[in-house]
């Protein structure tokens, strides 16, 4: 028996194999209405199934009926990126290693000197109000988040 979470997947991935860019956007709610579910049942089939693990990035907007933007990655140009942002980057970042990792964006080419710029400064220690024993952790998570983004580029 078919499950309705893997029609919705294949659904997804056929319109996304027919964009021009890999790049898709979609509203929570025109699906769900087409497929006859909760928007609920949409959020668990992007939640699970298009992952950054499996390539996939998804921005999702609150309001007008959950306009969602899914785009595939292309793993084999950001290779050192899944590579930091799996490996080098953990629970914990320094400001040191952090502008470490954005010097060495910047010199592979993957940003440019204003992006390199806004992420120091997303990540500097003036930036991030926190108690000392929590910055390196809110440091680390904004680091992923950052990355993530650069792979949708």
């Amino acid at each position: 028996m078919v499950r309705l979470s893997d029609v919705i997947e294949a659904f997804i991935k056929d319109m996304l194999n027919t964009s021009q860019d890999g790049v898709l956007e979609l509203q929570r709610n025109e699906l769900a209405a087409r497929f006859r579910c909760a928007p609920s049942q949409i959020n668990y089939v992007l939640s699970t199934r298009f992952t950054i693990e499996r390539g996939y990035y998804i921005e999702s907007r609150r309001g007008g009926g959950g306009c969602i933007r899914i785009m595939r990655m292309n793993v084999e140009k950001d290779d050192y990126i899944l590579y930091l942002l799996f490996n080098a980057v953990g629970d914990s970042l320094s400001q040191a290693c952090a502008d470490n990792i954005i010097d060495q964006l910047s010199e592979n080419g993957d940003i440019n000197d204003r992006i390199a710029a806004l992420m120091r400064s997303a990540v500097s220690d003036k930036a991030i109000e926190a108690p000392s024993a929590d910055r390196d952790k809110i440091r680390a998570g904004i680091m992923k988040s950052m990355l993530v983004a650069l792979l949708s580029f």
